[in-house]
């Protein structure tokens, strides 16, 4: 049988930053009801989760609201000073609206000092570069995460949406290690497992975090979809048989992967934050696992 793990706290690639083997993704945490947001948290931090996921870019609707969720974790850490203790807190920075992206060191670094100033904190334990920007070359973005552990801004550096390609070429211009990679992946999105990604984070100890686990919805609703449909009703076998839903034995799925994936949980609803939870007790059979 292979289980996705207990509920314990694991390091975050080859350093020091212990986090949860669940995330709480934040990109549709937004609004002004701060009783609301604060029990999201709560839900979270209720069901053992530590490890929260946010970005720069999260709360924008393509006119404005950049930063918005930041400024609204960032509105509960001030009303709660013994709130941002109890979190692991990942941003992301890199993405420019109508750019679109920009790694350059100077953006970088500015990024991350905006994102510390709206959330109202002092350092990130992670900060990632969120989408790779071609024009500029692998060592100047290695300069620059440098920079920010070294400044003290950050404990953690890592990338989402890279390549295998693009991820081997920063590695190689970096001197401290790489915490974390953020692809897609789901029962629906298998390409990290066939194109390298998830071998390459096993060789350097990197940390994979897997956004969009429910594969954009279409695993909770898999509508007309005939191989949505067929996944499902393999995830559904084997949540019927440990008494979970399928959004639990999804994530059981991904974290039965030895490369010790940490999926996001997106949803904004807390009692499906809560029970995210029981997927550290769902076992697999190598055959279960294989017909998903």
């Amino acid at each position: 049988m292979i289980r996705s793990g207990a509920f314990d706290r694991v390091a975050l690639g080859a350093t020091d930053v212990l986090v949860s083997r669940l995330a709480w993704g934040m990109w549709r945490f937004q609004g002004d009801d701060l009783s609301h947001a604060r029990a999201l948290v709560d839900a979270a931090l209720d069901a053992g989760i530590s490890l929260f996921d946010t970005a720069d870019i999260y709360g924008f609707n393509g006119r404005d609201g950049f930063g918005d969720a930041e400024i609204l974790l960032g509105r509960l850490f001030a009303a709660d000073p013994g709130l941002r203790p109890k979190i692991v807190l990942a941003s992301k920075g890199g993405v420019v609206p109508g750019v679109p992206y920009d790694s350059s060191a100077d953006y970088l670094v500015a990024a991350c000092e905006a994102s510390l100033r709206r959330l109202g904190t002092d350092h990130l334990d992670l900060f990632q570069v969120h989408r790779p920007d071609v024009l500029t070359h692998p060592a100047e973005v290695a300069r620059a995460l440098e920079a920010l552990v070294t400044s003290g801004k950050v404990r953690a550096v890592g990338v989402s949406n890279y390549s295998p390609a693009q991820l081997a070429a920063l590695v190689a211009h970096l001197h401290i290690p790489l915490a974390s990679i953020q692809p897609e992946f789901s029962p629906l999105m298998l390409e990290p497992l066939t194109d390298g990604t998830l071998d390459l984070a096993m060789q350097h100890r990197i940390s994979v975090l897997a956004w969009s686990p429910m594969a954009g919805g279409r695993l909770g609703d898999p509508g007309n979809d005939e191989r949505a449909q067929r996944v499902c009703a393999e995830l559904d076998r084997q949540a019927r048989r440990c008494g979970v839903s399928r959004a639990v034995a999804t994530c059981a799925w991904i974290m039965a992967h030895p490369a010790g994936i940490i999926p996001i949980v997106g949803s904004q609803q807390a009692s499906r934050i809560g029970e995210a939870a029981a997927a550290c007790q769902v076992e697999w059979t190598r055959a279960d696992w294989y017909r998903v």
